[in-house]
């Protein structure tokens, strides 16, 4: 065989294979739970969530309160969007809520509530857009985005409360170390889509 037939039928067999996935989307279990273990193996959206829970938890039981609404709710109303409109953020722009909120949280500024309500509110909203556009391509469709949006709210839920507990001294350090390794991250993933 030559190298042009090789390579020909290289290529033909690269078009013929069928879509690979990163992530795990279909467990067999239903939408729902599908939509949780979606949230669940997805570092690149837990963590952000994980930031902005941390971030309202250095702020106040007030501030927790308020970003526990505008998140799961953002998160929601974007992914039911995506799930009818297949848009979502390009994935080239994954690196942003880390970078965004893993800073947020590691530089500790003095957030007014309304500007952590935002925070909380922008990264549902762009997270659950790509949530729901990916669940939408897997066919777990709206049931999907409600169990994404419930695991959401539950680990946004202890997190935030773990932070509000324990922030005493050198604790608030080791949370602000938290959200500078997230913000590595953001960094690690800007460089992979740069190269």
């Amino acid at each position: 065989m030559t190298v042009a037939a090789r390579r020909l039928a290289s290529a033909a067999l690269a078009l013929a294979a069928p879509l690979a996935h990163a992530h795990l989307v279909s467990t067999g279990l239903g939408p729902v739970y599908d939509g949780m273990l979606h949230f669940a193996l997805s570092p690149e959206v837990m963590l952000p969530v994980l930031a902005v829970a941390i971030l309202a938890g250095l702020r106040g039981r007030a501030q927790v309160r308020l970003a526990l609404v505008a998140l799961p709710l953002a998160w929601l109303l974007a992914g039911i969007a995506a799930d009818a409109t297949a848009i979502a953020l390009p994935d080239g722009l994954a690196w942003l809520p880390l970078l965004l909120a893993g800073g947020l949280v590691a530089l500790d500024l003095p957030l007014p509530p309304a500007a952590t309500t935002a925070v909380a509110a922008l990264l549902g909203a762009a997270l659950g857009s790509a949530n729901g556009a990916a669940l939408a391509q897997a066919g777990a469709g709206l049931r999907g985005v409600f169990g994404s949006t419930a695991a959401v709210f539950v680990v946004a839920t202890l997190a935030a409360a773990a932070v509000t507990s324990w922030q005493a001294g050198w604790l608030r350090i080791v949370w602000r170390a938290v959200g500078s390794w997230i913000a590595a991250g953001g960094l690690l993933l800007l460089g992979w889509t740069l190269r």
